[in-house]
């Protein structure tokens, strides 16, 4: 994606003023001495994450580190970590920062901070068409469902809440629980609403469908370690690519247009 000319003139002042300052905040000046920026995602969360062909990370979440990482005038570098060890690894230094599709929570609110929203998303319940008129006469609520989710996600959460009675089965990653549901090992899957869009145009022969709408609201953020200097500059990052039109270019692109499934293996 081109940069606009704010946001060029945003990493100029950058690139001016914040290098080698002793003003500078911790993690930020880190990022800024090492020329690299390391951003942590699963790369199996399309259409925010995923790892195309080629082994490259692509998405949403992909071309928003990127953009991030262009206007630092820095190198970008995604470190595949799974869903529930996102966090740790931003607590120990492995990444630099996670943007994976992560709902900003008011728990993981106590352990990183965030930025965005950048999306706003929903959860949604994916299953096979054949499975849906038995689950809209007993509900999802039935000890004779099994019902997959993101380990550690609010995916789980809301199955936990909402579906007590029914059997939760978490999972370590989109595809496992993918696999569960094509081979009738689970009845349905909770996950974010765009990917259960996905799945059914990527997935086309396999029968499946969306059960309802979006049934939460799910504010998706740039999760960072406590830094007020490198808060304040991707905040203000954020709001340059949302004045500009570019995130919502990016939106549209991902969430609304099939071409780049080519990218996928």
């Amino acid at each position: 994606m081109k940069k606009t000319w704010l946001v060029m003139a945003f990493a100029l002042t950058l690139a001016l003023f914040l290098p080698g300052s002793a003003l500078a905040g911790t993690v930020l000046d880190q990022v800024l001495k090492k020329g690299e920026l390391v951003i942590g995602t699963t790369g199996t969360q399309p259409p925010l994450s995923v790892t195309a062909k080629g082994g490259q990370i692509i998405g949403l979440d992909a071309d928003i580190g990127r953009s991030i990482s262009a206007g630092m005038g820095v190198k970008v570098r995604f470190v595949k970590v799974m869903f529930s060890e996102l966090i740790p690894a931003l607590e120990t230094g492995k990444v630099d920062m996670i943007i994976s599709g992560m709902t900003m929570t008011p728990e993981r609110n106590t352990k990183v901070a965030f930025i965005g929203p950048y999306y706003v998303s929903g959860k949604g319940v994916l299953a096979k068409a054949k499975t849906l008129p038995a689950m809209d006469k007993e509900g999802l609520d039935s000890p004779s469902f099994k019902i997959a989710a993101l380990k550690n996600s609010t995916s789980q959460a809301f199955v936990e809440m909402v579906t007590p009675k029914a059997k939760l089965v978490p999972a370590a990653s989109y595809d496992e629980a993918l696999g569960l549901l094509f081979e009738d090992k689970i009845d349905a899957l909770v996950a974010d609403y765009p990917f259960c869009l996905f799945c059914m145009a990527r997935y086309s022969d396999k029968g499946l469908a969306v059960r309802g709408g979006r049934m939460t609201f799910e504010p998706l953020g740039i999760g960072i370690r406590e830094d007020a200097l490198w808060m304040n500059w991707l905040e203000n990052f954020l709001k340059i690519l949302g004045g500009t039109g570019d995130l919502g270019k990016l939106q549209e692109r991902w969430m609304t247009e099939t071409s780049w499934m080519k990218e996928l293996p």
